[in-house]
């Protein structure tokens, strides 16, 4: 199992990047106080943007951001804070997509008392907990050896697709689909409640059985 997550290749002609807008591109001019220190900075807006982000998530004001930048930049001001800006939203996205993994999948669903297991979009079981195994074990006895992924089949009452419509429509609200599980000619039924797999790449659910 691996945790990394293999990033997409885009198909011709997707697009690569959030749509740029005049607005982004605009210089703004303000004044930021810090200290009884006033300084005049013009920027683009999308900066601005980013050095509030960065404030709110710091507990700071812009201000203390800009003067901690002024006491560390060597030469033009406007461009420390650009540069400071894409560093602090590199390292913010790197702490995400470490965050972001099949690792921290398999953590929620070790931490979780009642069967699950994580689902990609072509319903392949990519990981699971504990009491998943021991409900495909009781409920579809096989070698006492087998791994609970062996020959399991799973079918779902609504599909993958729907479910990621659905969670997308419903504010994420967890969504409620019937299962069959079986292994050889033996078959299990039950409810699940899915979620979406706090993950970028790929698409995963989260599946939780309340009724096994």
């Amino acid at each position: 199992m691996s945790d990394s997550i293999i990033p997409a290749v885009p198909h011709q002609g997707e697009r690569l990047l959030l749509p740029l807008t005049a607005e982004d591109f605009g210089p703004e001019f303000r004044v930021v106080a810090r200290g009884g220190v006033r300084r005049g900075i013009r920027l683009e807006r999308a900066f601005w943007v980013t050095l509030k982000q960065m404030a709110e998530s710091r507990k700071c004001t812009i201000g203390m951001l800009v003067d901690e930048i002024a006491h560390a930049e060597q030469g033009n001001l406007t461009s420390a804070i650009r540069v400071a800006c894409m560093r602090g939203m590199a390292d913010e996205n790197l702490s995400l997509r470490k965050l972001a993994s099949i690792r921290t999948i398999t953590a929620i669903l070790v931490a979780c008392p009642s069967p699950a297991f994580a689902l990609s979009s072509s319903k392949k079981i990519l990981t699971f907990n504990a009491p998943f195994q021991q409900l495909v074990k009781r409920q579809l006895p096989t070698a006492p050896n087998d791994d609970a992924r062996h020959d399991l089949k799973l079918a779902l009452d609504l599909n993958v697709a729907d479910i990621f419509a659905r969670l997308e429509a419903n504010g994420e609200t967890p969504v409620n689909t019937g299962f069959v599980i079986g292994v050889g000619e033996r078959r299990y039924r039950g409810q699940l409640n899915v979620v979406r797999a706090p993950v970028a790449e790929p698409e995963l659910l989260m599946a939780f059985v309340f009724n096994g």
